[in-house]
């Protein structure tokens, strides 16, 4: 079977990298709770891959990585600016630095 693929149809792969500062945080567990809770918001209104990526060892730090796949890169830009939106007023962490490329 041949395929043939077209320029129009190649898939576009969002990475958005973000560093987190959360305050609240006083133990590995807080973290955790914390961040599970906005994991499972990202994976559900935003339809993305998300992990923590580094800084597992650390209470009041993490880095998580967040993915997505399509082949718009306007929509994929669109929405993983949204989701960066919505870490900005996230009251429980603090958006410290991101990093957004495609690919």
């Amino acid at each position: 079977m041949d395929l043939e693929f077209h320029k129009s149809d190649d898939a576009v792969v969002g990475v958005l990298n973000i560093r987190l500062v959360i305050r609240s945080a006083l133990t590995l567990k807080d973290k955790r709770r914390i961040l599970k809770s906005l994991k499972d918001r990202v994976k559900n209104d935003f339809n993305v891959s998300i992990s923590e990526i580094g800084t597992l060892d650390h209470c009041q730090y993490a880095r998580l990585g967040i993915a997505m796949v399509g082949n718009d890169k306007k929509y994929l830009n669109s929405t993983l600016s949204n989701l960066l939106n919505m870490f900005r007023i996230a009251i429980s962490v603090e958006l410290v630095d991101y990093h957004l490329e495609f690919v």
